[in-house]
């Protein structure tokens, strides 16, 4: 798994890798359509990609939104995914049973932010010997990182990112932190900035998650000049119709753009000479 690391963060913060796809799987026609267009991105442009998409949404505001197609089904899908394009694959846990049966199919295992100080879990995550990504709770300090990195140090994790997406900001506005970022890396964590999960305005709409989609790309360019290890996003062919996070889903037909536009300032960031 220290392979996936390595050949994800080769080219450093010069070139960052993408986690990218829909938030949850809805159908095979919308996991196809996303990753025949993630696989022509990551190729034509030299950009690194894994495969994201959730067979479960345990944590929708209202419980009666649409989840996903559950374990089983789930991963029977994201496994055609992977056999099919060649892509790798990464997709949330909620339970430490689900570890070792999704461990078969994803090459990363993500831990949602809700979830991030779960010893369990990331002890369970840890243990399969596949890459962990902990989507930091917006209810942590960039100093709580530290706790969770020396957890899954302690467990021998073969490797793992730390995902930013902001900080709870009174009542539904996450604000990212950039200045959090050196405290972060410090602890020992690559980062990888969420520019998707960072503009939603959670419970915005009262049975569901609200969230400013027009300000994506000033996330993004921020996190590209500032420097990470990777992005995550989450697109969609017609957001509108989206089953899951609709608000701050990217379209997918800008989703090229987006991602060499941070190539080049990621690229032109690093050149610039680092004051110590």
């Amino acid at each position: 798994m220290l392979d996936l690391k390595y050949k994800l963060e080769k080219e450093g913060k010069r070139n960052p890798f993408w986690l990218v796809g829909p938030c949850v799987i809805e159908d095979r026609d919308v996991l196809k359509t996303i990753a025949e267009q993630v696989k022509i991105i990551s190729e034509k442009h030299n950009i690194p990609v894994v495969f994201k998409a959730s067979f479960d949404k345990a944590n929708r505001t209202s419980h009666k939104s649409f989840r996903g197609l559950g374990l089983e089904e789930g991963l029977k899908e994201l496994a055609w995914v992977k056999k099919e394009f060649s892509l790798p694959i990464v997709t949330d846990i909620h339970e430490t049973h689900q570890a070792a049966s999704v461990a078969e199919v994803a090459d990363i295992l993500q831990i949602p932010a809700f979830l991030c100080r779960q010893t369990d879990l990331l002890e369970a995550a840890s243990k399969t010997g596949r890459c962990v990504n902990v989507k930091k709770g917006q209810f942590l300090s960039p100093s709580n990182v530290k706790q969770i990195v020396n957890k899954l140090q302690e467990f021998q994790a073969k490797g793992f990112w730390i995902t930013e997406r902001g900080v709870s900001f009174g009542y539904q506005r996450l604000i990212v932190d950039f200045a959090g970022f050196y405290e972060m890396e410090k602890s020992g964590a690559s980062l990888i900035l969420d520019m998707t999960h960072a503009v939603q305005l959670p419970g915005g709409l009262g049975e569901s998650t609200a969230g400013m989609r027009e300000a994506i790309p000033y996330i993004a360019r921020a996190g590209a000049a500032v420097g990470v290890s990777g992005f995550f996003a989450e697109t969609h062919p017609d957001p509108s119709k989206a089953l899951s996070d609709a608000a701050n889903a990217w379209p997918l037909k800008h989703l090229e753009s987006l991602m060499i536009g941070c190539q080049k300032i990621a690229r032109a960031g690093q050149e610039v000479e680092h004051f110590s």
